[in-house]
């Protein structure tokens, strides 16, 4: 596949124009991080140095020191820039520090190293930048493939996207669902979880986490209390503990427990979570259900929009000045709350699911300052909302 992803071209501009700070990609695993930078490698006029820690046991931080020296001295003797790239960073126990003093010594002595480091865990990564790194480095985020790339790079329509999700490699598999399923469960899911949270969390009860995960696949988009989660999960703990693992999973970029919107505090600490997914295809390949069984189940049609719409907005809305959120009064419902600085969008989504009250008139009486966007029938159609980038939504 020949297709370059946006970020091809904003880290090869940004190369050139920031050398004085590193550049870090963080997102999820398989969606194109590694393709992207090698195909910035491929467009750059001076040489690269690539090493990756993703190993079943992750290296020490010699590894790091190995790699930036050797990529350096080439530096040194040419005096001309060498990119050095290091992949999954978060692996390496310790990493941070030994990137500040690797760096700030670079800087010192004037070699024209150029430095790329690339993670697939926010946490573990977030971390590291903010401990260690503060103001020696530019973030790029490389998230979920959405609609238009999807659309553009395999000729999906929304339906296609909306049942397969966003995973590039996992195209080839389309046209065989049973194989398709299996590829997401074993490539994706089970490598994210074995080497992006098992590996690098304690995690005391992995089996937990994993039927977590399964039984959330069941409940995308819905609020689901930690009380009926703890019921039909065995050895569930308590409810501190799900609420951990949740947290790990939206970590890794795999689902997130949304939390209550409430004013004065941006989140409702301990209310029920609202489970979306961050990509389409983790419900489908951990549910079992197929296109057929999809498409021609309207309530469960409208809770797999509904994801989409959330993930839509997990995956573009990020940063410090984003928080997406829901409300809920009652029996009253807004499907997703955005809020960017001071301002407050309420988000109502009609996708024809039966039973559903709308909030957003009692929404507004609480809050008469937000905003309000409809979405789907009646309002922005589907096609219009996931062809643009969500932010321009909220300026």
């Amino acid at each position: 596949m020949n297709y370059e992803r946006p970020l091809v071209d904003v880290l090869r501009k940004a190369l050139d124009k920031r050398p004085g700070v590193m550049h870090v990609v963080v997102g999820p695993r398989q969606v194109g991080k590694t393709t992207a930078v090698r195909q910035v490698c491929g467009h750059l006029d001076y040489p690269s140095h690539w090493a990756s820690a993703d190993a079943p046991v992750p290296p020490g931080a010699e590894w790091i020191e190995s790699h930036w020296r050797l990529a350096g001295t080439d530096a040194a003797r040419s005096g001309k820039p060498v990119l050095l790239v290091l992949d999954e960073i978060q692996k390496v126990r310790g990493w941070s520090e030994t990137v500040k003093r690797l760096w700030d010594e670079t800087l010192a002595t004037g070699v024209p190293l150029r430095v790329v480091l690339l993670g697939s865990s926010a946490l573990l990564v977030q971390a590291g930048l903010t401990e260690s790194l503060t103001g020696r480095f530019f973030l790029h985020r490389c998230m979920h493939w959405g609609w238009p790339e999807c659309r553009t790079a395999f000729g999906w329509d929304l339906d296609d996207w909306l049942y397969f999700g966003g995973y590039p490699g996992a195209a080839a598999f389309a046209d065989d669902e049973q194989a398709w399923r299996q590829y997401v469960s074993d490539a994706m899911v089970e490598t994210v979880l074995s080497r992006d949270v098992f590996q690098l969390s304690n995690i005391t009860k992995p089996v937990l986490m994993r039927h977590l995960f399964g039984l959330a696949a069941q409940y995308p988009a819905q609020i689901v209390s930690y009380t009926k989660l703890m019921g039909q999960l065995q050895d569930a703990g308590n409810t501190t503990t799900l609420a951990h693992y949740l947290r790990l999973l939206e970590s890794a970029f795999l689902v997130s427990g949304l939390e209550q919107y409430s004013a004065g505090q941006i989140r409702k600490r301990g209310s029920s979570p609202k489970l979306v997914f961050w990509n389409n295809a983790l419900i489908h390949a951990m549910s079992g259900r197929t296109r057929r069984t999809t498409f021609g189940d309207g309530a469960w049609m409208g809770r797999i929009v509904e994801n989409a719409i959330g993930a839509q907005l997990l995956n573009r809305l990020q940063g410090a000045e984003w928080s997406v959120t829901y409300w809920r009064d009652g029996n009253k419902e807004v499907d997703f709350v955005v809020r960017r600085g001071s301002r407050l969008w309420g988000i109502e989504i009609k996708s024809g699911r039966p039973g559903k009250l709308s909030g957003m008139e009692a929404f507004r009486r609480r809050y008469p300052k937000a905003g309000a966007w409809l979405i789907g029938a009646e309002g922005i159609a589907l096609e219009t909302f996931f062809a643009r980038d969500p932010a321009t939504f909220f300026e």
